[in-house]
C-alpha cells in the first residue's frame, strides 16, 4: 500500500484544478452539463416525447418537461427493467439500485449507467479524495485501507433469463469497481456484499481488526454497531488503539448532528478527521471541501443538472425552479436533477439550503415529506437534529436514533409534539433534556416559537425513552435491517410513532 500512495496522492492532487475550475465558473459548467445531457437523450423515448432535438435553452426545457417524482417516472424505469433500451438515457441499462427511501416504504429502482457510475459516483469519490487532500497535504490516508460500510443487499438477476441486475447502490458501486478500488479497501467482497445484516457485522468484525484501516466511509448508526463489536473482540475502548492510523470517517446518509459526540468518546484521537458527503442512489451531489466548517460543495460537473423549488412551490401542478444563479442562502429548496442515469426534472425527496454562493455549498435540511407542520410550525429534520445535539451537550447524554410526531388538538387539551428516542447514554434528568430541546427548537425556529407561547397552541413537548436496541430490533422485524434502511426522524402524522411505541412496550425489556 505504501508503494501504491504516493501515486494515488498525486492524482488526487491534481484533480483539483477541474474542482477549482467549477468553483469559479459555475453557472457556465451547468449550462454545458445540461447541453450534454439534452443531446445524449434527444433520440430516446423520453427525449422524443419531449422535444429535445427543439430544446436549446434551460427555460425551453422547464416548459415542455413535467417535474417528476418516482412515481410518474416509473413507467419508463419498469419497461427499461423488462430490457427495453433507449428509453430514457441513450446506452444500455443493466444495473438498477434499489432504494427502500425514507419517506415510503416501497422500493424504489434507480438506473444506474455506465455514464453515472465513472462520471458521477466514481469521480465523485475521488474528488472527495482530492478535497481531503486539499485540506491535509501531509495525509497519509493511502498507507493504508479504507473500511467501506456498504449496503445489505446482494447484487441480484431482475429474473432468472434478465442480464439486468439490482442491489443498493453501494453493493453496485462494488461490483463495478475498477480493480485499483478494490486493492485499497477492506472487507473482502463476500462479505461487503452479505444480505443478513447481523451476521455481516460479525464477520466483517473479525476480518477488518488486523487490517491498518487508515478511513472509514459509512452511515453513522451500522458504523457506531461494526465498532462495538470490535471492542468486544478486542478488548479495546478507543478505535484509535485498535487502529492507529486511522485519520478519516467519511459519513453521509443522515445528519451526523446526533452522533458527533458519541464518535468523539469511541474515537479518542485528535488528528481525527470527519468529511461529509452527500450521496444517493440518484446521485453524488455534494462533499465537505472545508474540514470542519458547515457546507458541502456541490457536484457541478458530474453529470447532473440542478433546480431549486422553494417549498411554497411543492405540491402545485406546475412548480416553480430556480437555477444556481437565481438561489439565495438560508432558505429551503427541494432538490430537483436531470442526470446521465436517465433521470429526467426528478424530484429526489430532499431538501437543501445554501450556506454559501460562492462557491455553491449547500447542507441537507431534511426530506419533502419528513417534516412536522401540523399546527404551522414548520419543524424540519435540520431543527430537531440541532436541538437534540444541543440537549445531549447541556445534559452529557448520547443519542442512538429518535422519531417525532405531531399530537393533534382534542377535547382533553391543545396540540404537542411527541417523541421517541433512545439514548446510548441517558440524561440523570430526562425533564432537563426535553426542556433544552424544547428551549433550542424555539431559539433556532420562530414558527415554533410562536406556537409555543404560553402553550396557547403547542404544549410542551413529551419525550418517550426507549431502551437501547429498539429501533434495531424493529427494523429487523420489518425486513429493513440495513445500511439502505433509515429511521424517519420526523413524520406530520402518528402512523410511525405509535408503531415503534406498540413495538417497544410488547417486545422490549424496560
Amino acid at each position: 500500500m505504501k508503494i501504491l500512495s504516493p501515486a494515488i496522492s498525486q492524482l488526487a492532487r491534481l484533480r483539483m484544478g477541474r474542482i477549482v475550475y467549477f468553483m469559479q465558473y459555475p453557472v457556465q459548467v451547468q449550462q454545458q452539463v445540461f447541453q450534454n445531457l439534452i443531446s445524449a437523450a434527444q433520440y430516446t423515448e423520453f427525449g422524443k416525447q419531449y422535444g429535445f432535438s427543439k430544446i436549446y435553452k434551460i427555460e425551453e426545457y422547464k416548459q415542455r418537461v413535467p417535474v417528476h417524482t418516482y412515481d410518474t417516472i416509473k413507467p419508463y424505469i419498469q419497461r427499461t427493467m423488462e430490457g427495453q433500451q433507449n428509453v430514457l438515457w441513450n446506452t444500455p441499462i443493466k444495473w438498477f439500485a434499489k432504494s427502500s427511501g425514507t419517506t415510503a416504504d416501497k422500493s424504489k429502482f434507480i438506473p444506474v449507467t455506465v455514464e453515472s457510475l465513472d462520471e458521477c459516483h466514481y469521480r465523485s469519490g475521488r474528488d472527495v479524495i482530492s478535497l481531503y487532500y486539499n485540506n491535509f497535504p501531509d495525509s497519509d490516508v493511502f498507507t493504508g485501507k479504507s473500511l467501506v460500510i456498504g449496503g445489505s443487499h446482494q447484487v441480484n438477476k431482475l429474473s432468472e433469463d434478465s442480464d439486468s441486475y439490482f442491489g443498493d447502490l453501494s453493493a453496485v458501486m462494488l461490483q463495478n469497481m475498477p480493480f485499483y478500488g478494490n486493492m485499497i479497501r477492506t472487507p473482502d467482497l463476500e462479505i461487503a456484499l452479505m444480505d443478513e445484516w447481523e451476521e455481516k457485522i460479525e464477520r466483517m468484525a473479525n476480518a477488518v481488526i488486523h487490517e491498518n484501516v487508515t478511513s472509514i466511509a459509512g452511515v453513522p448508526t451500522w458504523t457506531i454497531v461494526l465498532i462495538k463489536r470490535i471492542f468486544e473482540l478486542t478488548g479495546k475502548d478507543n478505535l484509535a488503539d485498535v487502529w492507529p492510523n486511522l485519520e478519516l470517517y467519511m459519513h453521509g446518509g443522515v445528519s451526523f448532528t446526533p452522533y458527533r459526540e458519541q464518535f468523539n468518546k469511541l474515537i479518542r484521537n485528535p488528528l481525527m478527521h470527519y468529511q461529509e458527503t452527500y450521496n444517493a442512489s440518484e446521485g453524488f451531489f455534494a462533499a465537505q471541501d472545508v474540514i470542519g466548517e458547515e457546507g458541502l460543495l456541490l457536484f457541478l460537473n458530474h453529470g447532473i443538472f440542478y433546480e431549486f423549488m422553494p417549498m411554497e412551490e411543492l405540491g402545485k401542478e406546475h412548480p416553480r425552479t430556480l437555477q444556481l444563479q437565481e438561489v439565495e442562502t438560508g432558505k429551503n429548496y427541494a432538490l430537483v436533477i436531470s442526470t446521465n442515469g436517465g433521470l429526467w426534472r426528478y424530484l429526489v425527496g430532499d431538501t437543501i439550503q445554501f450556506t454559501s454562493l460562492l462557491p455553491y455549498r449547500i447542507k441537507v435540511s431534511g426530506r419533502t415529506k419528513s417534516f412536522i407542520n401540523a399546527f404551522g410550525e414548520e419543524v424540519i429534520v435540520e431543527n430537531a437534529d440541532t436541538a437534540i445535539a444541543k440537549a445531549c451537550e447541556v445534559t452529557g447524554a448520547v443519542v442512538n436514533d429518535y422519531t417525532a410526531a405531531p399530537v393533534y388538538f382534542s377535547d382533553h387539551g391543545n396540540g404537542g409534539h411527541e417523541w421517541a428516542i433512545e439514548f446510548e447514554i441517558a440524561p440523570e434528568n430526562p425533564d432537563s433534556f426535553t426542556t433544552v430541546m424544547d428551549n433550542t427548537l424555539k431559539s433556532i425556529n420562530s414558527d415554533y416559537e410562536a406556537k409555543r407561547y404560553k402553550n396557547i397552541a403547542l404544549r410542551p413537548p413529551v419525550v418517550h425513552v426507549l431502551p437501547k436496541g429498539t429501533f434495531c430490533e424493529f427494523l429487523k422485524s420489518k425486513g429493513k435491517l440495513g445500511g439502505q434502511h433509515k429511521v424517519p426522524r420526523l413524520n406530520n402524522d402518528r402512523n410511525y410513532l405509535e408503531e415503534i411505541l406498540k413495538f417497544a412496550a410488547e417486545n422490549m425489556n424496560t
